[in-house]
């Protein structure tokens, strides 16, 4: 019924007035409406308070028909939405209908009702409602999380349901005058401060063979897994492990996998990665993940079977980044190397037993993702066996030639030609850890051989789509650029066995053609691809000719030429951004490595002027090859032929050689902060604080810590030369030589005991007739030595030392030796 004091009580409430000495009762209202006011949708008062303190009420008789009749009277009302000022007390009802449950169960009902109208539209009196009533929205919406607790499978679906609608927000059915629909996002706001994605993760444990409640949570869970917010709730409250761990339960329609996967995909990618990845690395979810991709791989022949199939392989590739995730004990790790080598590898495993691959998008995709998965796997090493067993080299050596018409699968060209381009990038990472089958398989034939046609002149016509592929429509140089990453990998682990026979097949000459050639044709569209290619020859080189003087007598004049024509590359490109920074310390790095050590290339070099190609580069002044041009000079000036071209270098402005390296001293000196007094005198290396006297003592020491290094080297040189000509003075002079004896005699004397024990039993150790200066050691006496063991008559000769066996057992005891007083025939030991 209206009256005056509610009316005044509404109308308070409305602009949030709160004044206790008022004469109105606060007792919040919300309208009844009827027939006529319904038809002008005008809210009209009711006493919540009421409805609230008559459920609160127990022990009366007749008390369950009488609520239940109110609340019924309440969801009339309310049925064209919430008001944003109510629906803290409206909550309040739910709630008090909630715990009614349990012994009066017909309140089942009113919680309901109440529930579903949490779905409609809810109303704002004022554009500051929102904020004024934030926290009593979100208190209200996280009940809803608790509410999940009721067993009732009705209520768990209705309060799903109503938590979707928070993401497919309608209009109200009638407008209401005064009233306007809150933001469309509002529900969902509030629902993240409320923290409502914690309660629904929390409530899937009350579900285990709930099916149907089950997937409507899940559903609930897709939609929250939209927001950032949302997801790292979900992460804390080990939403991932708790999802994963149930991909296998049984599931006729299918949507368990589906949002279970959709949901893991949102948490690793708008939370905590990291975090995700630790929940997912445990024995439970991997062999969970494994199952359910075994299954969709056998037997999964739909276009959504596939897609769910590459979701959940692109999931497990993630997880496979961690160390710690146990793929090898699952299983996982061999099952994934068998299903990407059984097309190119016959395997009589039952799991690939009659499977066979098409050429549609979903499998092309899989056969790369298993690429990949192969890529990472690998970095955990116990996986190796694993990839021998698997025969994973030869399957992916498969791809390693020219391009044919596939007889197992038609692949397309476009498709054939980014398997191979894939194949031969895995192999990069794959190869080096595998020395023993790589070689077994050929690798290094089979690698310059594909080299070889690269370079050809075949016709082929690529289409360079894919990320491996850029820079290689119409051309071969994305195979070129594969192929020469894979050899340089191959070269860098310093194998000596990959590298000699490398070069057995003449890899240094051929380095050199295809580099002259990329030269002789000049390609500006792909200039970034060119530049690279170029880098990864001059590397490739360089690992092969370091320390091996035949090696760079190979790489000879034609070598040196690439070099000096690089170096004369216009230094304002070094700043393109392109790469040509990258191909000057390369071709560096091959001056160290396949030059400095050979005199023809050195003098070859300095006659081409490459003396002066460094100096130009050095004045250039760039940091970055400042250090590694000055070692070259420094290695190149032990050619004393190199001094002249230094001193004939001219540079800008007619700058000498000596005036640029004084320039550089003084730039270090600067970048360094040394400080200098008036007189140009260095005056901090000794000005350091908070040292006591004797720590000025040992700076001083320390100051002149090479002089006393030079002093103590030239002493030790005086006492060597010292040594040899008194070394020379015994030999060639006979008087000298009998002094030495008679004091080495002297000396010996002089330490023996000249009292003799008792009993004690003296032996002689004088050698005589022995013209030596050098002291004895003791003497053994060789009878009779087998043949078998000196070798015969030409033991003494070279040609004896040849027949010695590399391999083999040890020699022979020899029976007949003794240690004796008078030798026979003697030897010094």
């Amino acid at each position: 019924m209206w009256t005056e004091e509610a009316g005044a009580t509404a109308e308070a409430q409305e602009s949030g007035i709160r004044n206790k000495s008022s004469s109105f009762s606060q007792i919040p209202v919300v309208g009844v409406v009827t027939e006529d006011d319904e038809a002008q949708g005008v809210f009209k008062p009711m006493d919540l308070n009421r409805v609230i303190k008559l459920l609160e009420e127990t022990d009366k008789d007749g008390l369950e028909e009488k609520q239940l009749k109110f609340v019924k009277k309440l969801v009339r009302c309310y049925q064209n939405g919430l008001p944003l000022r109510d629906l803290a007390q409206i909550f309040k009802i739910l709630n008090l209908c909630a715990g009614k449950i349990k012994n009066q169960p017909h309140f089942i009902e009113s919680a309901y009702d109440i529930i579903k109208l949490c779905g409609l539209p809810f109303l704002k009196k004022k554009v500051s409602d929102e904020i004024t009533y934030a926290e009593d929205t979100a208190n209200s919406i996280a009940l809803l999380g608790d509410l999940m607790k009721i067993p009732s499978s009705e209520l768990r679906i209705q309060i799903c349901k109503c938590i979707v609608d928070f993401y497919h927000a309608e209009p109200p059915k009638k407008h209401i005058p005064g009233y306007q629909q809150a933001s469309s996002s509002y529900k969902i706001q509030m629902a993240e401060v409320g923290g409502l994605a914690k309660t629904m993760v929390q409530s899937m444990t009350l579900l285990e063979n709930q099916l149907v409640e089950k997937l409507w949570v899940l559903k609930v869970l897709q939609h929250l897994s939209t927001s950032e917010v949302n997801c790292t709730i979900m992460m804390k409250a080990q939403a991932a492990s708790g999802i994963c761990t149930h991909l296998n339960d049984p599931d006729p329609s299918g949507q368990l996998l589906f949002r279970s996967s959709e949901i893991l995909w949102n948490l690793l990618e708008k939370s905590s990665k990291e975090e995700v990845i630790q929940q997912l690395s445990n024995l439970e979810c991997l062999l969970a993940l494994k199952e359910v991709f075994k299954n969709l791989f056998m037997r999964g022949f739909s276009h959504y079977d596939r897609q769910l199939r590459n979701d959940i392989l692109v999931i497990t590739t993630i997880i496979a980044q961690n160390p710690e995730a146990p793929m090898i004990e699952c299983g996982f790790t061999k099952d994934l190397i068998l299903f990407a080598t059984f097309n190119e590898v016959k395997s009589q495993n039952l799991l690939v037993k009659g499977l066979k691959l098409s050429n549609s998008y979903e499998d092309f995709e899989l056969k790369k993702l298993l690429f990949n998965v192969i890529v990472i796997l690998c970095k955990d090493l116990p996986t190796v066996q694993l990839l021998i067993d698997g025969k994973v080299i030869l399957a992916l050596f498969t791809y390693v030639k020219k391009p044919e018409k596939q007889k197992i699968i038609d692949w397309s060209a476009a498709q054939y030609e980014e398997l191979q381009l894939h194949a031969i990038a895995t192999l990069s990472s794959v190869a080096p850890l595998l020395i023993e089958e790589y070689m077994s398989c050929q690798g290094n034939a089979r690698v310059l051989a594909f080299l070889e046609w690269c370079e050809s002149e075949d016709p082929f016509f690529s289409h360079g789509n894919s990320f491996h592929g850029t820079g290689g429509r119409g051309n071969k140089f994305a195979q070129m650029r594969y192929s020469l990453r894979l050899l340089r990998a191959m070269v860098y682990l310093e194998d000596e066995t990959v590298n000699k026979d490398l070069c057995e097949k003449g890899t240094i000459q051929q380095m050199i053609g295809i580099f002259k050639n990329i030269i002789s044709k000049p390609n500006e569209k792909e200039e970034a691809i060119v530049l690279e290619i170029q880098s990864d020859i001059l590397l490739i080189l360089s690992g092969l000719c370091e320390n091996h003087i035949q090696r760079k007598e190979i790489f000879g004049t034609e070598g040196v030429d690439i070099v000096l024509h690089v170096m004369k590359t216009d230094p304002r490109k070094l700043q393109s951004g392109l790469g040509y920074n990258v191909l000057l310390f390369s071709t560096l790095d091959s001056i160290w490595c396949c030059i400095l050590g050979c005199y023809p290339s050195e003098d070859y070099f300095l006659e081409k002027e490459g003396i002066f190609l460094l100096l130009d580069l050095l004045a250039l002044n760039q940091k970055k090859f400042c250090n590694l041009i000055l070692g070259i000079m420094v290695e190149f000036c032990d050619n004393p032929k190199t001094a002249a071209h230094v001193n004939a270098w001219q540079g800008k402005k007619d700058q000498t050689a000596a005036s640029l390296l004084i320039k550089l001293w003084r730039k270090e000196e600067k970048e360094l902060g040394v400080k200098r007094d008036k007189n140009r005198k260095i005056i901090d290396f000794e000005n350091l604080p908070g040292l006591s006297a004797e720590d000025f003592v040992t700076l001083c020491i320390i100051h002149r810590y090479l002089d006393f290094k030079i002093q103590a080297t030239h002493k030790q040189r005086e006492l060597a030369n010292k040594s040899w000509e008194n070394f020379l003075a015994r030999t060639s002079n006979a008087k000298t030589l009998k002094k030495a004896k008679r004091l080495q005699e002297k000396a010996i004397e002089a330490s023996r005991h000249h009292k003799r024990p008792q009993n004690a039993i003296f032996h002689q150790t004088d050698i005589k007739g022995l013209n030596t200066t050098v002291p004895s050691g003791g003497v053994v006496t060789v009878e009779s030595t087998p043949a078998r063991l000196v070798g015969g008559p030409l033991a003494d000769t070279d040609i004896a030392l040849k027949k010695l066996p590399i391999r083999g057992g040890a020699l022979q005891r020899v029976k007949a030796v003794k240690i004796v007083d008078t030798p026979k025939k003697s030897i010094p030991t």
